[in-house]
């Protein structure tokens, strides 16, 4: 079976689907359907597919809720509380290494009556060969769950569906992606999450979390779905949206993507977001992440306002520096510390592997770029691996946006989970 790390070759042009995908998002305003490649027997085969128009930002959707009689659920779930071989509900122990090198085990399993859900959308990692991905749950899509979105089910119960993403294949022939091919997956993805509100919600509340891809689905999902409708903001207990340039108003902390939903100043607040790129030095001029003028996002809408990108320190949301608690996959270390990885890694048995205290965080604005500055906390005398994530500057440390901080984002979770109840 493959690792997450085989596509590692592949990673630098990841986003660049998104960034085509936008260039080519004045295209005709007729309304079109489409159906993806292996799309499900169902209603959702026929995606009725949103023009730039009526795009999913053009206008607010009618809120999703559950009805007496809904539809059947036809959604592929990757992950969801029951499924069998979940990759989101394995063992999360974890081999943690401190400064000097000395590891133990820490015991973590999935909650057994947790208070919330999760809406999981992973980032863009298909190795199929056409614009859209099927639906197949391939090696790369359990591989990316168990990284990011496994050890949130400490804390939630984990939904993440299969969506038609923009592959990596797209990438090699530009001319495949269209705007069409994005709003096949956008569609998929909110037509998913109306079957999670319509059979499984119940009045839980949800935290919406992505990255990268994943991220930018989420926020075109939130804005169209949640923002907009009291009803269905009032079970925002947040969004995590990471490495996915979410944008608010130039010294301010909400407008821009969202109307209604504020960036998190702190670890009890409840319906705000969490949103940031990752970088280790400034922000190149011509950086993907952290500038609001990237181009990445096919959704972004029109601002009469000057736009920054959020940054939201996840273990200071208040400000300030901190230190991180990450946690990274063991199998393909390598796709997050390059050749600084230990191989093997260190007489690690446990599926995840911890440096607590190796790194700090801060959110930084300079040069009209917004990002959270991660740096090494004691760089003589720390023995663990230094990042060495083989990007160029103007990905930044975009790989480990999650995993670099992953502790303190499954801690803040649990905070605001507590305060949502």
């Amino acid at each position: 079976m493959r690792g997450w790390d085989d596509h590692a070759p592949m990673r630098k042009p990841i986003l660049l689907t998104l960034i085509v995908a936008m260039a080519v998002a004045a295209c005709g305003s007729s309304a079109l359907t489409a159906t993806p490649p292996n799309s499900p027997p169902s209603s959702a085969a026929s995606v009725a597919l949103a023009t730039p128009a009526g795009s999913p930002l053009a206008a607010a959707s009618s809120a999703p809720t559950a009805s007496p009689t809904p539809a059947p659920d036809d959604t592929t779930w990757l992950c969801k509380p029951g499924l069998a071989d979940n990759p989101c509900e394995g063992s999360l122990d974890a081999t943690v290494v401190d400064a000097t090198g000395k590891s133990t085990v820490q015991a973590a399993s999935p909650a057994a009556d947790p208070l919330i859900d999760c809406f999981y959308v992973y980032p863009t990692v298909s190795l199929q060969k056409g614009a859209n991905a099927t639906l197949s749950i391939d090696p790369e899509e359990r591989a990316v769950a168990v990284a990011q979105a496994a050890r949130f089910s400490q804390v939630c119960r984990v939904y993440a569906p299969m969506y038609p993403q923009l592959t990596l294949a797209a990438i090699a022939t530009p001319s495949k992606i269209s705007y069409l091919s994005a709003l096949v997956a956008y569609n998929y993805v909110d037509s998913a999450f109306r079957s999670y509100m319509a059979h499984y919600n119940r009045g839980r509340g949800i935290v919406f979390i992505g990255h990268s891809q994943g991220a930018l689905m989420l926020t075109a999902l939130l804005r169209a779905e949640v923002d907009p409708s009291p009803s269905t903001r009032r079970l925002l207990v947040s969004a995590l949206l990471l490495g996915g340039n979410v944008t608010v108003p130039v010294g301010k902390s909400v407008g821009g993507d969202f109307a209604n939903i504020p960036a998190c100043a702190s670890a009890s607040q409840i319906g705000c977001v969490v949103a940031y790129s990752s970088f280790d030095k400034a922000p190149p001029a011509d950086s993907f992440f952290g500038r609001a003028d990237s181009g990445i996002n096919p959704f972004a809408g029109n601002s009469t306002v000057p736009l920054q990108v959020l940054c939201v320190n996840p273990a200071a949301p208040g400000g300030g520096s901190a230190v991180l608690d990450p946690y990274f996959p063991t199998q393909g270390l390598s796709l997050f510390l390059g050749s600084a990885a230990p191989a093997p890694a260190p007489a690690a048995s446990t599926p995840f592997v911890s440096y607590p205290g190796e790194f700090s965080a801060e959110c930084k604005t300079s040069g009209g770029a917004t990002w959270l500055q991660i740096d090494r906390t004691n760089v003589a005398s720390d023995q663990r691996p230094a990042l060495s994530v083989n990007e160029s500057p103007s990905w930044g440390l975009h790989v480990v946006d999650v995993n670099i901080a992953l502790g303190n984002l499954v801690d803040l979770v649990r905070s605001q989970a507590a305060a949502f109840h």
